[in-house]
């Protein structure tokens, strides 16, 4: 592959999927380089090209504003989420940049009801190398069902 191996790429997934279960919020907008995206999109709007997404954040100062919101001002009945990555996919990699994608499932448990599937897709990321590791510079969240709960609080 040249550059990072893949075990770096393979944990850089588990090290994302970890922080978001255990609720570490604050961690989330540092697996992005300062000048990211991250963007939640349906299938169907990815595939016909269009730009219409449920979430989009261009930086990671909107990554923090996001943390931000959750902690501070969004209100909702609280919930567990459980991500479940498969191996990630190398489209193309330098010493520099990695493009790959991997399939994804969330899971949500809210206190005193049975466990659902709150969000199935892919993630279509690029990865670069950085001085502190391996970071997402793009995040594209293409989930598949048409129909999403009320509302998404917590990064998927």
């Amino acid at each position: 592959m040249g550059g990072p191996d893949y075990a770096e790429l393979c944990q850089l997934y588990a090290r994302y999927a970890a922080a978001l279960d255990a609720a570490r919020w604050d961690e989330w907008p540092e697996f992005f380089v300062e000048d990211c995206l991250y963007k939640l999109i349906p299938r169907e709007n990815h595939e016909r090209g269009f730009p219409l997404a449920t979430l989009m954040f261009e930086s990671k100062g909107m990554l923090q504003d996001r943390v931000y919101g959750i902690r501070e001002t969004l209100f909702h009945d609280p919930y567990y989420q459980r991500h479940v990555i498969g191996a990630p996919l190398i489209h193309a990699a330098t010493a520099e940049r990695i493009t790959c994608e991997a399939n994804y499932a969330v899971l949500r448990t809210k206190l005193s009801e049975l466990p659902t599937v709150f969000s199935l897709g892919r993630y279509i990321d690029e990865v670069v190398v950085t001085d502190g590791g391996l970071k997402f510079a793009s995040k594209l969240v293409v989930y598949d069902n048409e129909l999403i709960a009320n509302s998404i609080i917590y990064p998927i």
